[in-house]
């Protein structure tokens, strides 16, 4: 799963890259920890305004029948292999898809002695990631989900999920086109082996902690063990 990442691109940043007006009134901050319930940036495409939109969501999927936004806890995430027939997950993947722009998510490895904490990232500065997510809009405001997919190459050995990746040449796609199962495939070894898998300290595993310092890497991991 995906429970965790970092958004630290400002508004100016993401409405330029993805070509987006800004919605969120000057209110996205970075964060460096990013967790279940806060709100996340996300890129989708506003019908009445017929262009790609930067908004603001809460993350974890509240579904517009829902009565309590506590609902969207156990929705952080929609798998891409039964999302197009679940009921709560179709209709977005049918009508408001959207790109959750990040720069690169927390996974924890258990080991006898503990666990420790890697950080996923494209390590070439300022490019960040670009999570396919879904979005929808209830009572509670706009809310979403990040898709998951089986975890490919490397990544698989930290964790057996990864955030379904989006690489720039499909983000038209992805936020227009007709719902299609080809739009779930993840991305390929070249992009994939261009990540940096990276040991963080345990700081992070406490979603009060932010800043910077969550993403370094370690000079030695708290907990030793051989990733390749």
């Amino acid at each position: 799963m995906c429970g965790r990442y970092a958004t630290t691109r400002t508004a100016a940043d993401l409405t330029a890259l993805f070509a987006a007006e800004d919605e969120t009134a000057e209110s996205l901050a970075p964060d460096y920890n990013l967790a279940p319930t806060d709100p996340a940036p996300i890129v989708r495409v506003c019908a009445t305004r017929e262009a790609r939109v930067l908004s603001l969501a809460r993350w974890g999927l509240v579904p517009p029948w829902a009565d309590d936004p506590r609902t969207g806890l156990k929705l952080i995430n929609a798998r891409a292999e039964t999302l197009a027939t679940s009921r709560v997950f179709a209709p977005s993947f049918a009508g408001r898809r959207c790109i959750v722009p990040a720069d690169g998510w927390y996974e924890w490895v258990r080991t006898e002695n503990g666990k420790q904490a890697y950080y996923m990232t494209d390590p070439v500065a300022g490019r960040g990631l670009a999570f396919a997510g879904l979005w929808t809009s209830s009572k509670f405001g706009l809310s979403c989900t990040v898709i998951t997919t089986a975890a490919q190459g490397e990544l698989a050995r930290v964790h057996d999920r990864m955030p379904l990746l989006l690489e720039p040449e499909l983000w038209e796609a992805w936020l227009t086109a007709p719902a299609d199962p080809e739009l779930l495939a993840p991305p390929g070894p070249g992009y994939l082996s261009g990540l940096e898998i990276r040991p963080v300290g345990a700081a992070v595993g406490n979603v009060r902690n932010d800043g910077p310092e969550l993403t370094r890497r370690l000079a030695e991991p708290d907990v030793q063990i051989s990733l390749f």
